[in-house]
């Protein structure tokens, strides 16, 4: 690997820039709310001089959100969330072209990962802005004295707002952060028809595999499975649905799914896929009763939803057979391939979220940076949802761009909901 360093980034090859530049525009194409906040941005400079650190996947669509913030006056650095989710080429084009120091490389180690974190924080962030609470953990662990300089900041996932609030919940959380994972406008577009659009995408680039008359084994029936589940039976798939959470579980059933405990399914699937935000969902004892030729991915933050190590243990003999599938063959001979090391699958193997969806999602995180800069006097460290009327209005402008016209409530009709005295 051809590393370029320099003092402010430290990226895989400026070289790439060129091929950056067209993605990130032709992604910026497809995100019509993220231009108009631009443009607002551009004007009135609400983000003038504060620091931003973003430890974010970077793609296309997380280059034009860093972009519109630069253009709202924010210093910018940005930093990855994942060690394998960095598209290189926008990497190369976000410092080459628009001048905005990044530290993220696909493929990078562990510690190359860390070291980027806190190059990310030498940048004495005001704001942070996170996609697992990976910035917001080392600041508590490693950078307390970066803590009375910061305003607050903004979290991007399930797993990192999980995170959060556990803090929160313990009393070491020491800044305001903002959930955007939990906006409509988020976790209702981009978890389900995003993460479910791209996380086949993954696989079927992974693998090239026929998904019709697969037995799809979807753990977790949060949004994002939902949106998984969806997607493959959409391709012909028997999807079976394993869940912790009764209620849930119980939507699955009449959504048509299979439900069933994983203990089952492992013997059932041919293709696994685990979004649940928890540790060790996939182990050993799923291993020793799954198919031979079983495929197993993860699309959850982290790669502990998988037991790897359990595998490993498992196995006699590993080998790379395509470029983000490993063989493991089990000591009876039985193969078991995983997909992008156990890591995102949807930014492993495929380019993640589409830009029209991420358009949303990215829309509140740009306004939930300019709230908090705003009314950051008037916050506890606690974790807050995006305002209500942040979310509503990403939604209209969404409408809007696509077109699309809705009813309004008359007077009456308002003065009927915020009443009681009418009745029968």
């Amino acid at each position: 690997m051809t590393t370029t360093k320099t003092l402010e980034c430290d990226v895989k090859d400026l070289n790439l820039a060129a091929k950056g530049k067209n993605r990130i525009e032709w992604a910026n194409q497809w995100m019509p709310v993220l231009q108009l906040i631009r443009k607002r941005f551009i004007a009135e400079r609400p983000l003038e001089g504060i620091r931003i650190a973003a430890c974010l996947h970077v793609t296309t669509e997380t280059a034009n959100l860093a972009i519109t913030l630069r253009d709202g006056g924010a210093d910018v650095v940005v930093c990855a969330s994942n060690p394998l989710s960095t598209q290189d080429d926008v990497a190369a084009s976000l410092v080459h072209d628009y001048h905005i120091p990044v530290f993220a490389i696909k493929g990078e180690d562990k510690e190359t990962y860390y070291s980027h974190i806190m190059a990310a924080l030498s940048h004495k962030p005001q704001m942070t802005m996170d996609d697992g609470a990976d910035l917001v953990t080392t600041i508590l662990t490693k950078g307390q004295e970066l803590i009375p300089g910061v305003l607050g900041g903004t979290e991007e996932t399930t797993t990192g707002v999980i995170r959060l609030r556990s803090m929160a919940a313990q009393g070491v959380l020491k800044y305001p952060i903002v959930a955007v994972n939990d906006a409509d406008t988020k976790h209702l577009f981009d978890n389900r028809y995003g993460t479910g659009q791209s996380t086949i995408d993954g696989i079927i680039r992974a693998t090239n595999l026929l998904f019709a008359g697969l037995h799809v084994v979807v753990c977790g029936y949060g949004w994002c499975g939902r949106g998984v589940a969806m997607r493959a039976k959409g391709l012909g798939a028997d999807v079976i649905v394993t869940e912790v959470n009764p209620t849930r579980a119980l939507e699955a059933t009449m959504d048509g799914f299979r439900v069933m405990p994983l203990a089952v399914a492992a013997a059932a699937g041919d293709v696994f896929i685990t979004l649940t935000g928890n540790k060790s969902v996939l182990t050993v004892e799923h291993f020793k009763a799954m198919k031979d030729g079983a495929v197993v991915a993860n699309s959850g933050h982290f790669n502990v939803e998988i037991d790897i190590p359990g595998l490993e243990k498992a196995a006699h003999s590993k080998r790379q057979v395509r470029e983000f599938v490993d063989e493991y063959t089990l000591r009876d001979g039985r193969k078991i391939f995983l997909l992008g090391q156990g890591r995102l699958i949807n930014l492993t193997a495929a380019e993640g979220h589409p830009a029209v969806v991420m358009d949303m999602s990215f829309a509140n995180q740009a306004l939930s940076v300019e709230h908090v800069v705003k009314n950051h006097g008037q916050l506890e460290p606690k974790v807050y949802p995006v305002p209500t009327e942040i979310d509503r209005s990403i939604a209209r402008l969404k409408l809007e761009s696509m077109g699309i016209t809705i009813d309004k409530l008359t007077r009456e009709q308002e003065a009927y909901l915020a009443s009681w005295s009418e009745g029968t």
